[in-house]
């Protein structure tokens, strides 16, 4: 599908358009891992007080109540409509996998370790591929496969001195997080971004709501403004990473995901003093590596696929 510039006056929340602007959808990056780590921050205190669904449960609610009002004082309820109810339900889906593993991960690992172990996403959809959509993967990116792998292993020191079966949490929500974004990426040209938003957050409250009959802690006054303090960090950061996918390709903006890992550790550091062992920042820096390795590997074959398809120049003497 061919891009196009969005209409005047449209704003960010119109679907429908997809805008090449890559230095915006990096900022955007950029800006909405900055929120989600301060928010997976939120969540780590938190979690030190309530359970996992209380607290999924009511900061989506109070991101919910914040689209909501913003909406309705835009006059932009509408934005809301979806073409694709299908597509969005399976969001959904994948972000509540994504959410609950992630934030029972946060409970028992130090921030940034939980947020390294995440970047595996990409790696595991590579090592995926061919079994499960037939594609074929050259032994360049399967190196960087192992290499990932072995980066994981490190962090996970399965020689039971560190995170063992915890790991798990956050490598689970990679695979959900990664699919979610491909996802997110073909739903971008015909729903808003603020639709999208309010039905996964719709999806993943909900859960959480079902869940509180079997996971309630009585909250401290404390907690109340941490709940709402994660619901509109969560809010933003989501709706800038959905944006992200409007104004520039996947393959370009996901690396700047790997910032991330920058703002887990110093706030890990900062408020719990978590300083990561010399295994998990090999682990974390091949991990990276790989990911980025991998990305550069799917760029170079899009623009390699895009040349062949396009006329080629009549050289001379030819008599075609």
């Amino acid at each position: 599908m061919p891009l196009r510039s969005a209409k005047p006056g449209m704003g960010l929340a119109t679907g429908g358009a997809l805008v090449d602007a890559p230095l915006r959808g990096i900022g955007y990056m950029l800006l909405g891992g900055l929120l989600l780590t301060v928010n997976d921050a939120t969540m780590k205190w938190l979690s030190g007080n309530l359970e996992v669904a209380q607290i999924i449960a009511s900061r989506g609610l109070v991101a919910l109540v914040l689209i909501w009002l913003v909406l309705q004082f835009r006059g932009r309820l509408t934005d809301l409509k979806v073409r694709h109810v299908g597509a969005q339900a399976l969001r959904a889906a994948l972000m509540i996998v994504s959410t609950f593993l992630f934030v029972t991960g946060l409970r028992w690992l130090p921030l940034a370790d939980a947020v390294a172990l995440a970047f595996i996403g990409p790696i595991l959809v590579t090592a995926l591929a061919p079994p499960l959509l037939g594609e074929t993967v050259g032994w360049r990116r399967w190196s960087a496969v192992l290499i990932g792998f072995a980066g994981v292993i490190l962090m996970v020191r399965p020689d039971g001195s560190a995170m063992n079966w915890a790991a798990l949490l956050p490598l689970g929500a990679a695979l959900a997080g990664a699919l979610r974004d491909v996802l997110t990426r073909r739903m971008a040209a015909t729903d808003s971004s603020v639709a999208t938003l309010f039905y996964s957050t719709f999806g993943v409250t909900l859960a959480g709501a079902l869940m509180l009959p079997f996971q309630w802690q009585p909250p401290q006054v404390s907690d109340i403004g941490f709940v709402a303090l994660a619901g509109i960090l969560l809010a933003a950061a989501h709706f800038l990473h959905i944006e992200t996918f409007r104004f520039a390709e996947a393959a370009v903006v996901v690396p700047f995901k790997y910032a991330s890992l920058l703002w887990a550790g110093l706030l890990g550091f900062a408020i719990w003093g978590h300083v990561p062992a010399p295994l998990t920042v090999t682990g974390a820096a091949l991990v990276m590596a790989s990911g980025l390795y991998i990305l550069h590997r799917e760029r170079r074959r899009v623009r390699l696929a895009t040349a062949s398809s396009l006329p080629q120049p009549i050289r001379a003497g030819d008599n075609s």
